[in-house]
């Protein structure tokens, strides 16, 4: 792009123009802005330049989640754009969700000039590293001056950029001082010959300043030594938590080359529509039976990708400490709650996999993983066995139906607390056996880097804009209300999504903590019912509205969404006593039926067997030693 430079009514806008273009020749050419006075120069400059794409959103919160969807579904940054004061307090969430999730999002808060802080001019606050350490750099802009030239814009941006993109990505915050004029009014404040420096830049469309680095995937990877633990593991588990799309084939090959089962996450992308042998769907529930558990205790685990939802899972390795946890992860933190990691490996997942199966010899120990199955299988059909005999409308219930009826080739994003937890534990394995290539399958997505409620429904526009595909979103009745706002970004999304709340009127995951009937302000402090239904909500963003109230109806209602051209909402009605019963009798009923299975077989888990070792050799005069000590035993 070449930028006319002459038209630039003020150097406020000069400055913005540069920034907004120097983003979006770095591929950030997407920006969530809220508007705001302060931020005019930025808010117009992105509207001016043809290559930018501007998402209007009343609410920062909002914006700035949309932006996380975008980043999720795309793997490209994103900015968002806002004016100062309590508007850039209001990023704080997505940013320390940005971090934890290592998403590159550019923040580009406007503020005020040195002259006003701290005098108790309006909308002012200290902006100054206001995120803290959750971004990985933080640089504040002078106010635009034409003593400084104009290249210092171009370099501090791709400076951000890198950042954002690193080793270690995630947000980057840069604060933009501005003085008036913030309109675009004549000011005369650029001096002639201002931009002498950037005719390169200006006659091309690469950023000023270029940045190189080795993809980590092709630094070689010393894996002599973990290679060598895991010949030596003869009961092991692999578990997979989120992984990317490139990794999952890798993840199965290895678990076949191992014969080692693998554990999927919801986020894995194993979890739904995958039906791999070594795939282990139930692990969570099998962990409900006290013969399983007690049979199981791996010698090793091999932990590859982030953390997992299931809190049985984590309670059971913590109680079994296997010699060997192997955890591999494609960036440097620590992720290790139980302080129980004895290897960590910086790869790609994907990678890793590959080295370690090819320096691997395949497992001949016959097919013990049929046994696996046939206890997954088990899980599989005490589940649809609870279900089928109980038409109501359940929590669990609602979770399998939409695993059951969404497309292959759908999105699922889920909310966290119970509606992930209720996934992760009740989802269908899978209708059929399909490769796990994106586009393939059923693609879940969360926001589990600090799995708070917040910004649920914004996130899920973004993720649904940038995959470009039908989405599915199950959220709960709190975290519904708690972005009900966000409704109105899916004017800017031109796939339909189905927005499935479980509406038990309160905190229903509080029911399955301790705190449940151990106070009598429970309900007033922990239940905390609102007594709202939402059909309301939904006439007024536009939305459909069913409200099944049998399994069946549930069905009737997700397939006619799935049909219809505009987004829908289907409100799931649920009494949370009731669903802490559902829950209850269920996982009782897999349990005994685990517990009988385990019974049947001894009490037998189907590990490899381990190769026995030859017995010694003798020779010479301890051989004869030997025979004749044996002599002896045997006369007397």
């Amino acid at each position: 792009m070449t930028l006319t430079f002459g038209s630039f009514p003020s150097l406020n806008c000069c400055w913005a123009a540069l920034l907004i273009e120097e983003c979006v020749r770095n591929g950030v050419d997407t920006f969530c802005m809220a508007s705001g006075s302060r931020s005019a120069p930025l808010t117009l400059a992105v509207a001016e330049n043809p290559k930018a794409k501007g998402i209007m959103h009343f609410d920062e919160r909002g914006a700035a989640y949309y932006a996380l969807g975008l980043i999720s579904a795309t793997r490209k940054p994103c900015a968002v754009i806002t004016t100062s004061g309590t508007a850039a307090a209001n990023l704080f969430p997505a940013v320390v969700e940005a971090s934890k999730r290592k998403l590159p999002l550019i923040v580009l808060t406007a503020d005020r000039p040195p002259e006003l802080r701290s005098t108790g001019a309006h909308q002012t606050i200290d902006q100054v590293k206001m995120f803290g350490d959750y971004v990985r750099w933080f640089y504040e802009f002078p106010c635009p001056d034409a003593a400084i030239v104009p290249e210092f814009v171009l370099t501090t941006v791709d400076q951000a950029v890198f950042q954002a993109r690193g080793e270690l990505s995630g947000p980057v915050h840069l604060n933009c001082m501005y003085r008036e004029p913030l309109t675009p009014v004549q000011a005369k404040d650029i001096p002639e010959g201002y931009f002498k420096n950037l005719q390169r830049w200006r006659k091309s469309s690469t950023v000023f300043t270029h940045y190189n680095k080795t993809p980590a995937s092709e630094i070689p990877l010393n894996i002599s030594g973990i290679v060598d633990q895991i010949k030596h593991i003869h009961h092991g588990i692999i578990v997979a938590g989120k992984l990317a799309d490139g990794d999952r084939q890798s993840v199965l090959n290895l678990a076949e080359k191992l014969n080692w089962p693998l554990f999927p996450d919801i986020s894995s992308g194993l979890r739904l529509g995958c039906k791999h042998r070594n795939v282990i769907a139930y692990f969570d529930q099998l962990l409900l039976s006290s013969k399983f558990k007690n049979a199981l205790r791996p010698e090793g685990v091999l932990h590859l990708g982030g953390r997992m939802t299931s809190k049985r899972w984590y309670e059971f390795i913590d109680e079994a400490r296997p010699q060997h946890y192997i955890m591999v992860l494609n960036h440097p933190l620590r992720n290790d709650p139980l302080h129980m990691v004895t290897a960590r490996v910086q790869s790609d997942i994907s990678v890793f996999c590959d080295e370690v199966s090819r320096a691997l010899p395949a497992q001949t120990n016959g097919n013990p993983l049929r046994r696996w199955s046939a206890h997954n299988t088990s899980v599989d059909a005490v589940i649809s066995e609870f279900l089928k005999k109980r038409n109501t409308l359940s929590e669990v219930q609602t979770a399998r139906l939409i695993t059951e009826l969404i497309p292959e080739g759908d999105c699922l994003f889920s909310s966290n607390s119970m509606p992930i937890r209720d996934l992760d534990m009740y989802a269908a394995a899978g209708k059929s056996a399909v490769t796990v290539e994106e586009g393939q399958t059923v693609t879940a997505a969360s926001n589990r880097g600090a799995s708070g409620i917040d910004g649920i429904i914004a996130a899920a526009a973004g993720f649904c804009a940038g995959k470009n595909r039908r989405t599915t979103l199950l959220i709960g009745d709190l975290a519904f209300l708690y972005d009900l706002n966000s409704l109105a970004l899916f004017k800017n999304v031109k796939q339909p999504v189905i927005i499935v709340i479980l509406n038990n009127n309160g905190g229903g995951i509080f029911s399955f903590l301790p705190i449940h009937g151990l106070t009598q302000k429970y309900e007033q402090c922990f239940g905390t019912p609102h007594n709202l239904t939402f059909q309301a909500a939904a006439d007024l963003f536009g939305f459909k509205y069913a409200r099944p109230q049998s399994a069946d109806e549930f069905a009737s209602a997700y397939k006619a969404a799935l049909h219809a051209r505009a987004s829908s909402i289907i409100e799931v009605l649920n009494d949370r006593t009731a669903n802490l019963e559902v829950h209850t009798a269920l996982q009782q009923m897999i349990a005994r039926a685990i517990d009988a299975q385990m019974h049947k077989a001894n009490g037998d888990i189907p590990w490899p067997k381990k190769a026995r070792r030859p017995k010694p050799q003798y020779a010479g005069r301890n051989a004869a030693r030997t025979r004749i000590l044996n002599t002896k035993k045997q006369t007397a």
